[in-house]
């Protein structure tokens, strides 16, 4: 089966100089959750969708209307384009998936791409950390008063971004957050979206109504990984 994914984006984008985040959940759904929650918030639009022969085939209904699970949503005054997704997608896509999003972010003028990986933890109060593929990247992590993390390992797509923005000197940052892996975590998903607008000028959160999504958002991620799980199982084989 064609692992290509394909990016169709439907206006034409200005975001050089800018921001991508990717919104791929990981453990739980704090980033996912994170990531829409900015979008409600900083007022972004629909600027693209994402779609592989491999992606599960489901439409996710919002408000009466059929959405691609995977979609591109961008603040062209803020410059930030935003990957959010209702996947967890399998570990045979995670190199794939990062490489698009370096290639998309390179069409685009990308200078900083910010991703984030979940560590499980029973409370989840622990400090953010974050990672950087570049000496700028990791001075940015400082500058927002972050943690820099000297030693670890980084799964998934958030470690690919890593190897090969250093590769390419594309600057990538990983927020390294916490949480219990039940869902909703509000608390981790609060964090996260704090610790990305530090990183993203202008980006915000509005954290009163961050538990209202929170909620939504893990009744949508839970009902596309519901649907998709049988599907999953013959697709990978």
């Amino acid at each position: 089966m064609n692992t290509t994914i394909r990016i169709r984006e439907i206006k034409k984008l200005n975001l050089e100089n800018g921001y991508l985040i990717d919104g791929f959940p990981s453990v739980g759904f704090s980033s996912a959750i994170a990531t829409e929650s900015m979008i409600h918030t900083s007022q972004f639009e629909l600027g693209g969708v994402i779609d592989s022969e491999k992606f599960p085939p489901i439409s996710v209904i919002k408000d009466g209307k059929p959405n691609f699970p995977t979609r591109i949503f961008v603040n062209e005054d803020l410059k930030v384009g935003i990957f959010l997704s209702y996947l967890t997608l399998d570990q045979s896509l995670h190199r794939v998936t990062a490489k698009t999003m370096l290639s998309w972010a390179k069409k685009h003028k990308i200078k900083l791409i910010v991703s984030s990986v979940a560590i499980k933890s029973p409370n989840g109060d622990e400090e953010m950390i974050g990672i950087g593929s570049t000496e700028s990247a990791r001075k940015k992590i400082a500058e927002a008063g972050l943690k820099v993390l000297e030693h670890g390992t980084v799964p998934g797509i958030p470690g690919i971004l890593l190897n090969e923005g250093n590769m390419s000197n594309q600057d990538v940052i990983v927020i390294i957050f916490h949480t219990n892996g039940e869902g909703p975590d509000f608390k981790s998903s609060a964090k996260l979206c704090m610790a990305m607008s530090k990183l993203i000028p202008g980006a915000s959160c509005d954290i009163l109504s961050l538990q209202k999504e929170a909620e939504q958002a893990e009744i949508t991620i839970k009902e596309a990984q519901e649907e998709t799980k049988h599907l999953k199982d013959s697709m990978y084989r």
